[in-house]
């Protein structure tokens, strides 16, 4: 993982653990087979393809609310 992508990705997702989780879910779409979001000339990893998707805006995340939680566990 390149260090000057996780340190602008950790700009727009502050929170460490929320960035791990987007990262680590996006990285097993894209290892399924999922289309990246980002060109680049160079052949990145899943995880560095993951974090510019992130710094770029083509990904984003939503926290779960209580209700949300709630009515999951019903």
């Amino acid at each position: 993982m390149r260090d000057d992508y996780l340190s602008a990705a950790q700009k727009v997702i502050e929170d460490p653990n929320v960035l791990i989780n987007v990262v680590s879910r996006r990285v097993k779409q894209l290892k399924r087979g999922n289309r990246a979001l980002v060109e680049s000339l160079e052949k990145l990893s899943a995880e560095d393809t993951a974090l510019r998707e992130i710094i770029e805006g083509k990904i984003s995340y939503e926290l779960a609310t209580a209700d949300d939680l709630a009515a999951a566990g019903r």
